[in-house]
């Protein structure tokens, strides 16, 4: 879809701003709203009166409220943030901020509300400018980019100065403009939304699809007429008949790695590669972050690991432990990773294809401790299907060539979702600062959603 631009500009007096509709007025926020309204308006409720409450993860990156948490006024009426139905609020801290989280409060229990002390609270003057159009300000690019570099403070407790807010230049059109450009840009977000959803929902069944195709392949092989046995193993049911099942300790040596000591300058910062749990992500290992000496190495218990085998997180909560890699350089690897060195009965792609298959069974496997982390005992226990080598070969082939089809379609729609984000980024944008007349397109009837770009 094409925009037309407005008939007149002039020049904004704004370098980031430029030209911008003839009768638009540059205004500040804090001409258009009141920053941070004061909690005296709910002062003369009873105490025990219960509002909504909303920590930061109640607040979307689209603007979303989760409002099933309530607290009573005595709880809240200090230490937290007060807002009103109508107020639109901005997450003030990194990384928060950068992503978007805010929202216009609306269906606050009792009308009104209080939450983390990391938000800015915008009411809209009524005269001025609507709750609606203050939001699509507030997330437009140019809005959160001069915001992110007004941010002080250090790492990761960066914010923004709410004088940064107050001070925000912008031309506003006439209110009834901005109801029509706020109506616009909830039509063509949804659109793009919508579409931004169905490519989601295509990479949850392509991985779907992918983590099913790799278990059937490891577990029952590629013939499907193929006489079955019980393999002894719960998760793994049956088994081709004429397969083995063993322990992964008769069929590879595991060796767990260690840390040379940090306070030993000599031990670090030398050429051999060093590897932690972090660098484990099923993808193939080329290179590492840190490196160790050759003092380093003798001086401790590091050991180093081949090409071609496979290294496995031992600890780590999240999606960490339990993941394997196959090494593709020499390197040295820390105590919370096992390097597993197959004899001749088993292919290392096979066992890498095979771990991704048991990859939920083999991570909760693990000691009880607070991190359930596995060990080298443990990882010995593991019981796989022991196809022949040559349908091991195959399968492997077989893998290689569907999963990066299925990789590839993947990507595709990857790119597809980075494209229309970008597109609604850009529209966004170009409305609030009047890069496009939208006028004429406010009120037209639903159109038909813009194919994917």
């Amino acid at each position: 879809m094409s925009f037309r631009r407005y008939p007149a500009y002039k020049d904004s007096g704004v370098e980031w701003l430029g030209e911008v509709p003839g009768h638009w007025e540059l205004l500040r926020v804090r001409q258009v709203a009141t920053l941070n309204p004061s909690k005296s308006e709910v002062a003369a409720l009873p105490p025990e009166t219960e509002l909504s409450f909303l920590p930061m993860e109640a607040i979307g990156e689209d603007g979303r409220l989760d409002l099933q948490r309530t607290r009573p006024i005595l709880e809240v009426s200090s230490g937290y943030t007060y807002f009103r139905d109508g107020d639109v609020t901005i997450a003030k801290i990194t990384p928060c901020f950068e992503n978007g989280k805010g929202a216009v409060m609306c269906g606050l229990v009792g009308g009104a509300g209080f939450g983390t002390t990391e938000l800015i609270v915008a009411r809209p003057k009524p005269d001025e400018t609507t709750s609606e159009y203050l939001h699509w300000v507030f997330v437009s690019q140019p809005f959160r980019k001069l915001g992110e570099a007004s941010m002080y403070g250090a790492g990761g407790q960066k914010r923004v100065p709410d004088d940064f807010v107050r001070d925000f230049r912008l031309a506003f059109p006439p209110l009834r403009e901005q109801c029509a450009i706020s109506a616009f840009l909830d039509r063509e977000t949804a659109k793009i939304d919508a579409l931004v959803a169905e490519q989601q929902n295509l990479i949850a069944l392509l991985k779907e699809k992918r983590q099913a195709l790799i278990s059937h392949a490891v577990t029952k092989g590629l013939d499907p007429g193929v006489p079955m046995k019980d393999s002894g193993v719960a998760w793994l049911g049956e088994v081709p008949a004429h397969w083995g099942v063993s322990a992964l300790g008769y069929l590879a040596t595991i060796e767990t790695g260690a840390t040379p000591d940090r306070a030993e300058p000599r031990y670090w910062n030398g050429s051999i590669p060093w590897l932690k749990t972090g660098e484990i992500n099923w993808a193939p290992i080329r290179e590492a972050e840190e490196f160790i000496t050759e003092e380093g190495v003798a001086n401790t218990a590091v050991r180093v690991a081949k090409p071609g085998m496979l290294l496995m997180a031992m600890y780590g909560q999240g999606a960490t432990r339990g993941r394997v890699a196959r090494l593709e350089i020499e390197a040295t690897y820390n105590q919370a990773c096992a390097a597993i060195l197959f004899g001749d009965r088993l292919l290392p792609e096979f066992g890498r294809y095979f771990f991704m298959a048991a990859y939920e069974h083999v991570r909760d496997g693990g000691n009880e401790t607070s991190q359930m982390n596995l060990s080298a005992g443990l990882i010995a226990k593991i019981r796989l299907p022991v196809p022949r080598i040559d349908e091991q070969v195959a399968v492997v082939l077989f893998l290689d060539l569907e999963i990066a089809n299925l990789d590839g379609l993947t990507s595709e729609a990857e790119r597809a979702i980075a494209l229309l984000q970008e597109r609604r980024t850009a529209l966004i944008s170009a409305a609030v600062t009047g890069k496009i007349d939208v006028r004429h397109l406010a009120a037209a009837s639903a159109e038909p959603a813009p194919e994917p770009v």
